[in-house]
């Protein structure tokens, strides 16, 4: 009976259908505003949807002389990751006792998945235009993920501990010196996590034709797209979770509002520094990351240890 509580919640809410639906949405928010920027009308609300119905009717083309296995299945691995990542968000939102000690941990790992999807996907293609994008994600996560773990490090020093309930019943870290510093780190490593711009390197089309996906069509490409979107929702809500944990727990409508109202900011941040700055080379993500990114995630991890 409890496993099937368990595949029911992964397939329904708050795990696939829920995700995939909000993600898609999202994905709507991000497209009509950016129109909006360029002064232009946008899509309907349900675009998003017809696009991956589209896609998911469409023949699926697999490359001469690839690892077809391995290509099929990388999309996959991406799309189950980030629906467990989701899952195990929601479950600490709507009840903070469900969680276990190094969920935290568990949920970093699932975040990487679906860039790790993406690099087996593109070399699996043996396509050269998508083994160089699948090259440059590689290069791209080694550089956001020590800076974004660095940042997360003020969270879990502020609430001592790496249980996900333990960090959302805290105090907000961002009312520090340390959280603000921490946030806005985990800021830049979302848009690069997200790969949009300024950080769309591996899928850069007017250099690389799409990339890393330039192989992929039908309902695999779908599914990359599919988790994408999720991945541009759930972030947003991993952040609210570790830096406004406080604000958002409790009982009542008032604690959801501001949580939705904090997840809206962000992902209006998110879309206003990819309408507004140009892509950089893969060389300057990497000394950006690893230059000044990680030494303010330093310092901000060593002023929470110090308790600012």
């Amino acid at each position: 009976m409890k496993s099937n509580l368990v595949l029911l919640e992964f397939l329904f809410f708050p795990g696939l259908l829920f995700t995939a639906v909000a993600g898609l949405l999202t994905s709507w928010v991000d497209r009509k505003v950016t129109a909006l920027v360029q002064m232009r009308v946008g899509p309907p609300l349900l675009q998003p949807f017809h696009d991956i119905r589209k896609l998911f009717i469409k023949e699926t083309c697999v490359p001469e002389g690839g690892a077809i296995g391995l290509f099929l299945l990388a999309p996959l691995l991406g799309l189950a990751a980030v629906t467990l990542a989701s899952m195990i968000l929601w479950r600490t939102l709507l009840d903070v006792e469900a969680t276990f000690v190094g969920d935290l941990i568990v949920l970093i790992y699932l975040l990487v998945m679906p860039a790790l999807s993406v690099m087996l996907g593109s070399f699996a293609s043996r396509n050269p235009l998508a083994s160089l994008g699948g090259s440059r994600e590689v290069k791209l996560m080694i550089a956001y993920e020590l800076p974004l773990v660095l940042a997360i490090l003020v969270p879990v020093i502020h609430a001592n501990s790496i249980r996900l309930g333990d960090l959302v019943t805290a105090n907000a870290p961002v009312f520090n010196l340390s959280g603000v510093l921490a946030l806005l780190v985990c800021i830049a490593c979302m848009q690069a996590k997200l790969t949009i711009v300024p950080f769309d390197m591996p899928e850069a089309e007017t250099e690389l034709s799409g990339g890393a996906l330039i192989e992929y069509s039908g309902p695999p490409l779908a599914m990359f797209k599919l988790t994408r979107a999720m991945m541009l929702f759930t972030m947003p809500v991993l952040l609210v979770v570790l830096f406004f944990g406080g604000l958002v727990s409790g009982p009542g409508w008032l604690p959801a509002v501001i949580g939705f109202l904090l997840w809206f900011v962000l992902v209006a941040l998110t879309i206003v520094l990819r309408n507004t700055t140009p892509r950089v080379r893969i060389d300057q993500a990497v000394r950006f990351f690893w230059g000044p990114v990680s030494l303010v995630a330093l310092l901000a991890a060593v002023l929470a240890w110090l308790g600012w």
